[in-house]
């Protein structure tokens, strides 16, 4: 009987391993990486990171055979994004009022509607559609593609039809090569369409802009996954529309930092030999930072500064001799009720 189940359940199904799966993943974590910092946009990175589990979704059963599944997936992908791009265009009352509709799974329009009110009502969708025309030409074809999969059009999307024995010992390539092929552009646009909240992470990809940006939750998109995704010229047509030429402006107004002082702000990282250096642009410290760069510059003993409860702390060149990198709240309550200002690390380790 088990061996029956078995037949009937993969009698029909072709396994194959994506040789790229490993970059793919590691590329998706470039998009999850790109956190918004918006405050009135934090349900966004929600979406975002629900585009990125339907493309691991899609790669992993495409793996097993179920390629319709696979390009089912897919199209999501594409459709959440464009969800959170319709919310997030809305003014907050009507964005508060379409939310509650969409999370009660009551009337809310369909990926055509929200396209057609986005080219005619959005904002930034808008600017970058009519900015980046040839980008989204090809996203609109790789999308009709997708519908044809999915709604099964063609002997070639059917499972019978694929493993038919008389198409078993035929090549497969074209069918692997087209999946690979939508999963980057999928890859691409969930990348583009988070560029409608904000613009940080193209800006961040600017060395002039990153030297003027404080401690953000976002991070750049990296140059390869740029090419390999969007590619170069998109990006440089993304950089016309109105958003991005308003960040930029705003960024440059601020002072550049100094690379000693950019450790201390982004990678909470100290260097001692520079702490003077450090010091000329202490208006551009936090308060915290501040502290931190003040008390490393009392003893060169001194190697790791915590804040925030331990929650975040600065390291610098001075190596510390404990082994474990956190300490437990029992640690930090000693410390709190010890009469002396020096407490013996033995008790730390």
């Amino acid at each position: 009987m088990h061996l029956f189940i078995e037949h009937r359940e993969k009698q029909n199904l072709i396994p194959y391993q994506l040789s790229g799966k490993e970059q793919y993943y590691r590329d998706l974590s470039n998009i999850e990486g790109s956190w918004t910092g918006r405050v009135d946009a934090q349900i966004a990175n929600t979406f975002i990171h629900e585009s990125v589990q339907l493309i691991v979704n899609a790669i992993s059963v495409y793996e097993m055979g179920y390629f319709d599944c696979a390009y089912y997936s897919l199209r999501q992908s594409i459709e959440i994004s464009t969800s959170m791009v319709y919310l997030m265009e809305l003014e907050s009352e009507k964005r508060e009022e379409e939310l509650k509709k969409w999370k009660s799974q009551s009337t809310f329009p369909m990926f055509n509607q929200m396209i057609k009110f986005l080219n005619t009502n959005g904002n930034v969708f808008a600017d970058m559609r009519k900015q980046m025309v040839s980008y989204f030409i090809d996203l609109q074809s790789a999308k009709e593609r997708l519908n044809k999969i999915v709604h099964k059009l063609g002997f070639n999307t059917f499972y019978v039809s694929r493993n038919h024995a008389i198409n078993q010992h035929k090549d497969k390539s074209t069918f692997h090569n087209e999946f690979t092929q939508l999963t980057e552009i999928c890859i691409g646009a969930i990348a583009v369409l988070r560029l409608t909240i904000d613009p940080m992470p193209v800006l961040l990809m600017d060395e002039e802009i990153y030297l003027r940006t404080g401690d953000t939750l976002t991070e750049p998109y990296t140059e390869e996954f740029v090419e390999k995704y969007i590619g170069s010229e998109n990006i440089e047509c993304y950089k016309n529309t109105q958003v991005y030429q308003a960040h930029v402006q705003d960024f440059m107004i601020e002072e550049k930092k100094l690379p000693s002082v950019l450790d201390v702000v982004k990678h909470k990282y100290v260097d001692r030999e520079s702490i003077e250096e450090i010091l000329s642009q202490v208006d551009l410290l936090s308060f915290i930072d501040l502290l931190a760069v003040i008390t490393f510059g009392h003893s060169d003993k001194i190697a790791i500064v915590y804040a925030y409860d331990g929650l975040q702390f600065y390291f610098s060149n001075t190596k510390s001799v404990r082994n474990k990198i956190g300490f437990s709240s029992y640690s930090f309550r000693d410390i709190k009720h010890s009469d002396s200002t020096m407490f013996p690390m033995k008790k730390l380790i």
